[in-house]
């Protein structure tokens, strides 16, 4: 999967309390070597211009563990699931947290 070097660009300007605009965005965006269009620069500036990102994230943190299926009743493989979702979980917190962390 293809990551978008303009979303990533907006996340981190957002994180360091700086102004997501079409400029600071093609500036991230040259300064990661990609190749920049202005264009959809612009258009990503204004299409994050009224985003809550603290609020957006936190939706992001708590849908993957309402996503998660419930546990099997039934014998050891009922235990064997539950620990495998537990160490998931804690990976998923985990990396939450470490985004959380990039946002103050």
């Amino acid at each position: 999967m293809k990551v978008d070097p303009y979303l990533h660009a907006v996340l981190l300007l957002h994180g360091a309390g700086k102004e997501v605009s079409k400029d600071a965005i093609v500036a991230v965006v040259k300064a990661s070597g990609a190749e920049v269009d202005e264009a959809r620069a612009q258009v990503i500036a204004d299409a994050v211009k009224d985003v809550d990102f603290e609020e957006l994230l936190k939706e992001a943190a708590v849908a993957p563990a309402a996503a998660a299926p419930a546990p099997a009743q039934g014998g050891g493989e009922a235990k064997e699931e539950k620990k495998e979702e537990a160490k998931e979980e804690k990976k998923e917190e985990e990396a939450a947290a470490g985004l959380a962390s990039l946002f103050g």
